[in-house]
């Protein structure tokens, strides 16, 4: 197996290629805690493979994240590629390894990429479950899915025309900047309080770091949030990853839908 990146990324397209018969995907999702429901409503799921089969991809780690990558024909006869086993910066995999499912979907034809996420609010009129779209980012990670002299323009890194398609299926969504933190840890209140002031709005542990690879790619991103948990310091009670399943269960079907909508006028 190739260690290059984007070789082996290209090596990971032509196995799914080659296990599914679909010569080229266009829109790639990376649903993260509570947005797995979405993957039925966008259209036939034809094949599912187990992401520890695919070069480069291994189970995923974390409870509340499935571990298979799916091919799916939408509703208007589009290639949905779903990746379903994110890999985060925590489990101290490297950079490459957070982003390989995302060189991937680029390798597969994926133009377009649909991120999503389970994180911490820092607005406390956001009630656990609330949808929120990702403007922009703060990557607090210090590291970059980029290597060596490579310089990318990261000013309008979150497509506005795919956030204007997702307020004509909900005129009620809000939007705002979303932190990466390294984790595993839960963020301090003092942590969250800096993340404000910098100007974030979410903070979380995935996301920037395929955002940029994405955009290094060619791709069209899109990102948006599920809000899971008052961000430490506002929220009243402790943090716990219990909490974040629940929230994501609980609204689960209402942004499953919500993401389906999106999707279907992309």
């Amino acid at each position: 197996m190739t260690t290059d990146p984007f070789n082996l990324a290209a090596e990971a397209a032509a196995f799914i290629a080659a296990e599914t018969g679909v010569a080229s995907h266009d829109v790639a999702l990376v649903l993260g805690s509570g947005w797995g429901g979405a993957a039925g409503l966008i259209g036939e799921a034809t094949h599912s493979l187990p992401a520890d089969r695919i070069p480069g991809f291994a189970a995923p780690a974390v409870e509340g994240h499935t571990g298979t990558v799916s091919s799916i024909l939408t509703t208007d006869g589009n290639r949905a590629l779903v990746l379903g086993a994110r890999t985060h910066y925590y489990e101290g995999k490297g950079v490459r390894a957070v982003v390989h499912g995302v060189r991937t979907a680029a390798a597969a034809g994926c133009r377009t990429l649909v991120l999503t996420n389970g994180c911490g609010g820092l607005n406390p009129d956001w009630a656990p479950g609330t949808p929120v779209l990702i403007s922009d980012h703060i990557n607090l990670t210090a590291a970059s899915p980029l290597e060596g002299a490579t310089f990318v323009d990261l000013t309008d890194l979150y497509s506005a025309r795919i956030r204007a398609i997702a307020r004509e299926v909900d005129p009620g969504l809000d939007e705002g900047v979303y932190a990466q933190f390294p984790g595993p840890h839960y963020e301090t209140p003092a942590e969250v309080q800096y993340a404000k002031r910098i100007g974030a709005d979410l903070v979380g542990m995935s996301t920037a770091l395929e955002a940029i690879a994405a955009r290094h790619a060619g791709m069209e991103v899109f990102g948006i949030s599920l809000v899971t948990n008052l961000a430490a310091g506002i929220s009243p009670v402790p943090l716990s990853h219990e909490e974040v399943l629940a929230a994501g269960a609980a609204a689960g079907p209402r942004i499953s839908q919500l993401l389906a909508g999106i999707i279907a006028k992309l």
